[in-house]
C-alpha cells in the first residue's frame, strides 16, 4: 500500500515537472516551423514535423535513458540549417534532410565510440564557446529582422527599421514584455510572451488567419531525404559544421544538466538518446533535436526520472490539434524570442580567455564572421583556420592537436575550391 502511494506521489511529482517541461518549450512548435519555412517547408507542415521530432525524442529519452530531459530541435541548430544548409547552399529542402541523416550517424558514432571523448578533449574550448555564442549573435540578427527592427540600408548593409510601423511597435513591445517575464523568472515565459505578442498583433492588424487543421488521412509523416549530392565535396562541407554543433553542444547540455540531477551515470545513454533522436529528424522532416536548455526547468521542478519526459512527450502529441492555432502567430511574436534566445548564447563569451591572443583571435572571427557573412559554416571555417596560423605565429604549435590541423585544412581546401567556381 505504501509503495503504491509512493509510485503515485512519484508520477505526480514528475507529470507537474513535465508539464512544467512543455510549457516551457512548446514555444519551438511556432518559432521552428518559421524557421524551416525559410527553408522550402510550408509552415504546416513544419509544425506537424517539429512536434513529432520533439514527441520522438522525448519518448525515446524517456525509455532508453531513463531521465527527465526535454528533446526538442534545437535554436541555433535550425538557423544553420535552414540558413547555412538549405539557403546558404542551394540545396533542396530534401537535400538538407541528407546532411542532417549524415551529420546525425557522425554523432551517433561519437556516442558509442572513445570518438567522442577524444574530439571533446581535442577541440579548444575557445572554439566550441565562440561557435555558441556566434550562434546567438545570429540568432539575435534574425530576430531583428523578423521584426522589422532592422532593414536592408540604402547606403548600407543594414539599418534601423520604420520606428512608427506597427510591426516594429508591436515587436518592440513584446520584446519588453519577454524581457520582463524572463527576468522574473516566470513558469512558461517564452510561451506567455508569444501568446502575448499574438494578442499584441491582433490590435495592431498584424494577426494571420488561422490555418486548417490536419488530415491524418492525407498527411505524409516521414520525409526521404535526397542523398543525390553525396558524393559532391560540398555537400560534406555541409556536413561537417553540423556534426561539430551536435556532437559539442549536446556534450556540454546533457553535462549541465546531469549534474543538477547529480545523475552523471546517466550520461552515456542520455547521449546516446540524443544522438537516437537526431537521427530520425532526417526522416520527420526538421533540423536536428537537442537537449534543450530548458531541461534545467523540469529537474529543477523535481523531475527526476524518464516520467517526466514521457509525460512531455504525450503532451506534443497532443499539440498536434492546436496546429490550426499556432499557425496564427505572426513574426511579431517570433522574433522576440529569438533575440532574447541569443542574447543567452552570447553570455558564453565570459569563457573565452580574451587575455591570450592565440585563443581570443580565432574565436573572435567565428564570433562576427557568423553573423556578418550569414552563415554559421563560413564563420566557424575562419576561425578555425586561423587556430593554428596563429598558434604557429606564436610559436605554440604544440598545443595544436590534430583534430584542430585536419578540420583547419578541411575548411580551408573549401574556401580554395570555392574560389576557383567548382
Amino acid at each position: 500500500m505504501l509503495n503504491q502511494q509512493h509510485q503515485q506521489a512519484g508520477w505526480k511529482k514528475e507529470g507537474l515537472a513535465g508539464l512544467i517541461g512543455y510549457f516551457t518549450t512548446v514555444y519551438i512548435v511556432a518559432v521552428n516551423s518559421q524557421i524551416l519555412e525559410s527553408a522550402g517547408l510550408p509552415l504546416e507542415s513544419g509544425m506537424v514535423a517539429t512536434i513529432l521530432a520533439s514527441a520522438l525524442g522525448c519518448l525515446i529519452m524517456a525509455f532508453y535513458a531513463n531521465a527527465p530531459m526535454v528533446l526538442i530541435p534545437g535554436m541555433g541548430v535550425n538557423a544553420l540549417f535552414a540558413y547555412s544548409i538549405v539557403e546558404g547552399t542551394g540545396m533542396s529542402f530534401q537535400e538538407g534532410l541528407a546532411v542532417v541523416t549524415m551529420a546525425s550517424i557522425i554523432f551517433l558514432i561519437t556516442a558509442f565510440t572513445k570518438l567522442g571523448d577524444w574530439l571533446k578533449h581535442a577541440i579548444p574550448a575557445s572554439l566550441k564557446h565562440a561557435i555558441t555564442v556566434g550562434l546567438g549573435l545570429f540568432l539575435t540578427l534574425i530576430g531583428l529582422e523578423k521584426g522589422g527592427l532592422v532593414v536592408k540600408g540604402e547606403h548600407s548593409l543594414i539599418t534601423l527599421g520604420n520606428p512608427s510601423s506597427a510591426m516594429v511597435i508591436t515587436s518592440v513591445i513584446t520584446l519588453f514584455i519577454g524581457i520582463f517575464l524572463f527576468s522574473r523568472n516566470v513558469p512558461g515565459n517564452f510561451l506567455v510572451t508569444m501568446i502575448a505578442g499574438t494578442v499584441l498583433a491582433h490590435f495592431t492588424g498584424l494577426l494571420g488567419e488561422s490555418g486548417k487543421s490536419i488530415d491524418i488521412q492525407e498527411q505524409s509523416f516521414l520525409m526521404l531525404p535526397d542523398f543525390s549530392g553525396i558524393f559532391g565535396f560540398g555537400f560534406w562541407m555541409a556536413v561537417f559544421p553540423l556534426a561539430i554543433v551536435l556532437i559539442f553542444e549536446n556534450m556540454g547540455l546533457i553535462h549541465g544538466q546531469l549534474s543538477m540531477l547529480n545523475q552523471e551515470d546517466k550520461f552515456k545513454r542520455s547521449y546516446q538518446a540524443t544522438a537516437f533522436s537526431a537521427l530520425s529528424t532526417g526522416f520527420l522532416g526538421t533540423s536536428p533535436t537537442v537537449s534543450s536548455a530548458e531541461s534545467a526547468a523540469v529537474i529543477a521542478s523535481g523531475g527526476k526520472s524518464g516520467k517526466s519526459a514521457l509525460t512531455m512527450a504525450v503532451l506534443f502529441g497532443a499539440t498536434l490539434f492546436l496546429i490550426p492555432w499556432i499557425s496564427m502567430v505572426p513574426s511579431s511574436a517570433i522574433a522576440p524570442i529569438l533575440i532574447i534566445v541569443g542574447a543567452l548564447m552570447v553570455q558564453n563569451i565570459k569563457e573565452i580567455p580574451f587575455d591570450q591572443l592565440s585563443e581570443s583571435m580565432p574565436a573572435f572571427l567565428i564570433i562576427v564572421m557568423i553573423p556578418f557573412t550569414y552563415s554559421i559554416a563560413d564563420g566557424m571555417a575562419f576561425g578555425f583556420i586561423a587556430y593554428p596560423i596563429v598558434k604557429l605565429a606564436l610559436g605554440r604549435h604544440r598545443e595544436l592537436s590534430t583534430p584542430v590541423v585536419f578540420i583547419a585544412m578541411i575548411f580551408l581546401v573549401e574556401f580554395i575550391v570555392r574560389s576557383l567556381g567548382h
